[in-house]
């Protein structure tokens, strides 16, 4: 089960097709020098985001991206970042404003931080995870609250676009299409750029929807029994970060970090809670 997470975002999708055929490397320009100890890139999920560049300071090392919907992504970068045009290499130092670029990111902590930068001739193609914040059916209006921003990113969802549950076969056996674009609902979208205003998306897959119940196992990667918060690292890329009432469960007392873990949870709209919980 993917989670909140900006996602803005995932994989590089076909805009950046052509991209991806260079070979993996730094430029030159942008390589660590001789003696350098950079960290390895953020682990975890990445995140595609498309849209406008509007301000580089590469004294900073960040640079602001206006997506869909009309609102600016600060986004950092360093060393590690590859940039691209139209598939070729160039550095960092290229970047400007006004050019069309799709952001292959990682969360950084709270920070937003570019891996690979493709800078594209047309506008590109973007994907986003996040959870619903409101969808007006009539008009194809889709409000979508991603990680790392503060406004509410909106895209318009024509009737007839996909809309199809993904992950645990019992949550996928009920799919409920556009009534599944509630309030609460996580959601991950692919969509085209617009020039001057929101975004098309172009595939919606429903993530999780309020009332929903999940089944999760794993190892234990966290527990709290003061504030009733547990973390289980399954087979995606996150842990899931699930609440519990200790009291309602005797196994509490025997949950400790490494504990291999089955739990059963229903989504409210913005966390797990657990119904069940199981030492295997």
């Amino acid at each position: 089960m993917r989670c909140l997470v900006v996602i803005l975002g995932l994989l590089v999708t076909s805009s950046v097709a052509q991209a991806q055929q260079v070979p993996d490397g730094l430029l030159p320009s942008t390589a660590p020098t001789a003696g350098t100890n950079l960290p390895a890139p953020p682990p975890g999920r990445s995140t595609v985001m498309g849209g406008q560049i509007e301000r580089v300071d590469t004294v900073r090392d960040q640079l602001n991206l206006k997506v869909a919907g009309g609102h600016n992504v600060k986004i950092l970068f360093d060393e590690r970042t590859q940039v691209f045009q139209d598939g070729k290499k160039i550095s960092v130092l290229d970047l400007k404003p006004e050019d069309h670029a799709s952001i292959e990111t990682n969360l950084d902590g709270k920070n937003i931080f570019a891996l690979r930068i493709h800078m594209l001739s047309k506008l590109p193609d973007g994907q986003v995870e996040g959870k619903v914040v409101s969808y007006d059916r009539s008009s194809g209006e889709l409000k979508v609250m991603v990680a790392a921003s503060t406004q509410p990113l909106t895209l318009l969802a024509a009737n007839g676009i996909p809309i199809e549950r993904v992950g645990q076969s019992q949550f996928i056996a009920q799919n409920g299409g556009a009534a599944d674009l509630v309030q609460g609902s996580l959601v991950d979208i692919t969509f085209k750029s617009g020039k001057d205003g929101p975004g098309t998306a172009t595939r919606i897959d429903v993530l999780a929807v309020p009332g929903a119940e999940f089944v999760f196992r794993g190892s234990l990667t966290f527990r709290d029994l003061r504030t009733g918060r547990m973390s289980i690292a399954t087979d995606a890329d996150q842990p899931t970060d699930i609440a519990f009432e200790p009291a309602r469960f005797d196994v509490s007392r025997d949950l400790h970090q490494g504990s291999a873990v089955k739990v059963t949870a229903r989504f409210d709209g913005s966390i797990y809670i657990a119904s069940s919980i199981a030492i295997e």
